[in-house]
């Protein structure tokens, strides 16, 4: 009986530990992480103050056009892609204390595969409103918004859509260009949504699942 009984035990602390180790590959398997967005290069041509000539130096004044490389990384999520719907960005000066919008841009919805970057790279026309030559700091301030919804792909189907609302604040130099942070660009951050609550479901997922298999 004493034999029997711990080769009863000794089934149910298998059962339970192939179930937990179960439980455990699947949800490293289907966890998701939102993308590394950040901004590369961001170049400021009004704020170029380094030109030679005085007649560079007005054209850099007269050129109101900004350059920027916003760049969207899939690196965190293993096998599972990303459909972004329209993303938004905007983008602001800051003079004085002051915000000054600069413009807009928007780019139609896309899918990204796994492991897989994209660059958004393209220009917006700053000169509204704004007079460049105020500025005499050495460096001057910038913040960029963006926003759009996500959805994950695992396996053969979709999650629901997560809202991302992400900003970045950028410094650029007297050059007219992004100061970077170890020659890396600068990450976007003040994540209104993460995947928490998507991996939450997707544990109340597993743990039905083990229910059903295993009990």
């Amino acid at each position: 009986m004493a034999a029997e009984e711990q080769s009863c035990c000794g089934c149910c602390c298998r059962l339970i530990f192939t179930s937990g180790l179960t439980t455990l590959f699947l949800w490293l398997s289907l966890r998701v992480n939102s993308p590394t967005c950040s901004i590369e290069n961001f170049t400021v041509f009004a704020l170029n103050k380094t030109a030679n000539s005085s007649i560079i130096s007005n054209n850099n004044n007269n050129n109101h056009t900004i350059r920027y490389d916003l760049k969207l990384n899939n690196k965190d999520n293993k096998d599972k892609g990303i459909y972004y719907d329209t993303l938004n960005l905007t983008f602001y000066y800051k003079l004085n204390q002051t915000s000054v919008l600069l413009g807009n841009a928007t780019f139609k919805d896309f899918y990204q595969g796994h492991g897989k970057k994209t660059h958004r790279i393209a220009t917006i026309d700053g000169g509204k409103g704004v007079k460049w030559e105020n500025d005499t700091a050495t460096t001057a301030s910038f913040r960029v918004e963006l926003n759009t919804s996500v959805r994950y792909k695992i396996l053969f189907w979709k999650t629901k859509r997560h809202r991302l609302d992400l900003s970045a604040v950028l410094l650029v130099d007297e050059t007219g260009s992004l100061i970077k942070r170890k020659k890396k660009g600068i990450k976007f951050t003040s994540k209104a949504w993460n995947s928490s609550g998507c991996n939450v479901m997707v544990l109340g997922i597993l743990g039905f699942l083990s229910f059903i298999l295993f009990w």
